[in-house]
């Protein structure tokens, strides 16, 4: 049997820096963020949440972006180090290319906090349970499209099989969907490299193939909207499609869930929360706090029914709902792991 990681809520550690944890230590002055991607909606979300954050604990924080080059990442890091930044927060431009960096930050006692996704050698992780949201997800859809009376549905999957956790939530989906309807089919499984316009070039090309398709599902909603974009340029209906999105990276996913279309479901995953915890926990780690390895940060299925209890939204702008997103509730172990795939 593998090993599950020890895991602790997002909630936990805010509370343990609200309770006076962090004004009885020495605080960190400067933390360093090597972005994986700025411009990515979802990225400059948690951005915005780790400033808000930082800003109220009085800490600087400096922003490096690698634009999804591993060479960069490294390059980042090792300036982050050569200035002695107090603490470093990263999220990986792909995994493997990683390790050599937490190698070397634990040869300068350099405290790295990771965000997104797991890397051998890490010493704690924020983020969420992958599987878990896509599955929360897929049983979502399932049990909206019966009450829709439905057939069997076949999914077009746009996910992302460079990083473990975003597999991990297409398993999920696909599994959690079945159990409402144990037959569905995964019918296009697709590389959209979890950015719009490839996953646009990719699924219109799956859809010329086979269009007979219920269910869009992307791993972020970039690659949801990519299919969606897809499936409308292709001229095919969208009385009886259905797209879940994955994220809450933004607007883009507001602005289609009230235009009254397809895109009826998000597996919301809040970015800002992502954020504030990330800051948290980099400075629960500098003062020498005993952490699990996983820092579990909230997710849920969204609708149009709900969606605004998150967020509220203007049509132009959104803000995130702090006391209904605390009030949920992060797993005490997540479903599956990177180390089951």
């Amino acid at each position: 049997m593998k090993t599950a990681l020890k895991t602790v809520s997002a909630l936990a550690i805010a509370t343990g820096l609200l309770a006076g944890g962090a004004a009885a230590q020495e605080m960190p002055e400067r933390i360093g963020y090597i972005v994986n991607y700025a411009t990515h909606e979802w990225y400059q979300n948690v951005i915005k949440g780790m400033e808000d954050r930082a800003a109220e604990l009085g800490i600087e924080i400096e922003v490096i972006d690698a634009n999804l080059d591993i060479a960069r990442q490294v390059a980042a890091a090792e300036d982050f180090m050569a200035r002695d930044m107090d603490v470093i927060i990263m999220t990986p431009v792909n995994e493997e290319g990683v390790v050599p960096i937490l190698r070397r930050a634990k040869a300068d006692d350099m405290p790295v906090v990771l965000e997104g996704n797991p890397v051998q050698g890490m010493d704690v992780l924020v983020a969420i349970c992958d599987y878990d949201t896509g599955y929360l997800a897929g049983v979502a859809a399932g049990e909206l499209l019966k009450e829709e009376g439905r057939d069997t549905p076949r999914v077009m999957n746009v996910g992302l099989p460079l990083l473990s956790a975003t597999i991990l939530r297409s398993q999920g989906f696909m599994d959690g969907i079945q159990t409402i309807y144990p037959e569905a089919e995964m019918v296009h499984d697709l590389d959209g490299g979890g950015n719009p316009d490839r996953s646009q070039e990719v699924s219109s090309a799956a859809l010329a193939a086979d269009s007979d398709i219920d269910v869009i599902y992307g791993i972020n909603d970039s690659s949801a909207l990519g299919g969606l974009q897809a499936w409308r340029a292709a001229g095919l209906p969208e009385d009886d499609l259905l797209v879940v999105g994955t994220g809450a990276e933004g607007l883009a996913f507001l602005h289609e869930m009230f235009a009254d279309g397809p895109f009826k479901l998000e597996a919301a995953m809040f970015p800002e929360m992502i954020g504030y915890t990330s800051i948290d926990t980099a400075v629960a780690l500098f003062q020498g706090e005993d952490l699990p390895e996983h820092v579990v940060s909230p997710t849920t299925a969204v609708n149009v029914d709900n969606v605004t209890d998150f967020y509220s939204y203007d049509g132009e702008s959104r803000q995130i709902q702090w006391d209904a997103v605390n009030a949920l509730e992060a797993p005490a172990q997540c479903m599956k792991y990177a180390s089951d795939l």
